[in-house]
Parts: structure tokens; C-alpha cells; sequence
């Protein structure tokens, strides 16, 4: 953070200003990082008796463009 303060410092406040907007712009465009969800666990436990992983993959991927 030092180094960007000296860096900021020496720069016109137009400068100055760009650097803010482009910070600001770079800060905005990457979406905030959520904890994944796992609600989806064991979605297909019904399953698991009538089709091997394979099986279930292929069908869940099937019902899933349904």
C-alpha cells in the first residue's frame, strides 16, 4: 500500500482521478465470491440403487435439458 500512496503522490490529480475510476471499475466487475451451496446434495439418492455413477451422470444430464 506504501508503494501505491508514493505511486498516487506523484501523480497529477487527473491522473489521480483515472487511476480511482479505473480501480473502481476493476473492483465492480468482479462479483463478490458466495459460499457454494450444497442444497443440492443427494439430489439423486433415489437412484443410486437402480443406475451405476455412469448411468446416473448420463440420466442427470438428460432430465436436467428437460
Amino acid at each position: 500500500m506504501d508503494r501505491i500512496n508514493q505511486l498516487m503522490a506523484s501523480l497529477s490529480p487527473a491522473d489521480q482521478q483515472d487511476v480511482l475510476d479505473f480501480t473502481s471499475f476493476l473492483a465492480g466487475r468482479r462479483p463478490q465470491r458466495k459460499r457454494l451451496r450444497l442444497d443440492w446434495a443427494g439430489g439423486l439418492e433415489e437412484f443410486k440403487e437402480r443406475y451405476i455413477s455412469i448411468q446416473l451422470e448420463k440420466n442427470s444430464l438428460n432430465w436436467w435439458g428437460d
